[in-house]
């Protein structure tokens, strides 16, 4: 901060008046900014009004350093195992009083405590942070990577996301937790990154001084022009299982009464899809039985998908229709909830 002044050069009866003001912001008054005071002092001698005089001091607003990093949101961010560009996000805020760059680093944790009472277990990869460039609030095809922040301005915030892949043998509860970085860097000019601030030591200096103002965040000090939050990633994964049973309708000497399984007698399979408690939805759940040679598909009684299961006994009351080719019982069960049990139902005769 430098500073300019006239001394006053007459004794008497002064009046004082300031003639410039400054806009007041959060941020505070623009680093480089100048100020000036103006004074003025009117005086009589002999009870004659004489000739005032005034004078003036100006001075230098130094650079002071200060920002935020918080991830959006309060909870964890849900994946699926082997899912790839998953989102989490951050606010980045310039409380400093210019406008500056910020490097941006996210990295990856190994174990330990996450940000929501959990604790890391896996790492994800290909790693990568986008800027919100169209201000929707998500992560899409319209927003830009990053690996800075290019000209934020003073009392400006911007969204980043870190997006990256999720492995696919994942349990649910798993988690990846990650630290997004922000360092306060020099304004370089749109489309370049400014250099490296540096704290400005001991006194007052002439030019425009950088004062570090900064808090401690999630992995970084007081006063270090940098700022950290955590986010992470829980996997809800579904664990499915699977049983195959098997019951004799009928048989050609005793029909449907006490039926044996002699040749000729008609066998209904059931398969069985459960989805463990607490997990996420399965879809789309493919089952392929190829049948032994020794067996006849029924083709018409078909293949029934999507039915239930009742005091342990498996029904043929699904409404979904599988097929056979290829001498393959094939069938897609649409979902199977968390706690749930679906079924794939088929009959065949022993030959």
């Amino acid at each position: 901060m430098t500073y300019r002044s006239r001394m006053l050069g007459a004794a008497g009866v002064c009046a004082l008046a300031v003639l410039s003001t400054n806009p007041a912001y959060a941020a505070g008054t623009t680093a480089g900014s100048t100020i000036t005071n103006n004074v003025t002092v009117a005086f009589q001698v002999g009870g004659i009004n004489q000739t005032g005089t005034s004078a003036s001091d100006t001075l230098t607003v130094d650079r002071k350093v200060n920002l935020t990093v918080a991830e959006v949101g309060t909870t964890t961010t849900q994946v699926s195992p082997g899912q790839t560009s998953a989102v989490t996000a951050f606010t980045v805020t310039n409380t400093s009083n210019a406008v500056l760059d910020f490097a941006l680093v996210a990295a990856q944790q190994t174990g330990g405590a996450g940000a929501h009472a959990n604790t890391d277990t896996f790492d994800t990869s290909n790693v990568r942070i986008f800027r919100d460039s169209n201000g929707s609030n998500s992560y899409d095809s319209g927003d830009a990577q990053i690996t800075y922040l290019d000209e934020l301005a003073a009392d400006g915030s911007a969204t980043v996301f870190v997006v990256s892949d999720v492995p696919l043998s994942l349990a649910t509860g798993s988690v990846a937790v990650f630290t997004l970085t922000a360092t306060a860097r020099a304004g370089g000019g749109t489309g370049s990154q400014g250099a490296a601030l540096v704290q400005t030591s001991g006194g007052n200096t002439a030019g425009m001084d950088t004062v570090f103002a900064d808090g401690s965040g999630a992995t970084d000090g007081l006063r270090d022009a940098a700022f950290s939050a955590k986010d992470d990633y829980t996997v809800l994964a579904a664990a499915l299982s699977a049983t195959k049973t098997s019951r004799v309708i009928s048989d050609p000497v005793n029909g449907t009464t006490n039926p044996k399984m002699i040749p000729g007698a008609t066998i209904e399979y059931c398969i069985a899809v459960s989805n463990a408690a607490g997990s996420a939805a399965a879809t789309s759940v493919a089952v392929n039985d190829p049948l032994p040679a020794n067996l006849t598909f029924d083709a018409g009684f078909g293949v029934k998908t999507n039915g239930s299961v009742v005091s342990g006994v498996c029904q043929a009351d699904g409404t979904g229709v599988g097929d056979f080719t290829s001498n393959t019982v094939t069938g897609t069960i649409a979902s199977v909830a968390a706690s749930e049990t679906k079924t794939l139902v088929f009959r065949a005769s022993i030959n």
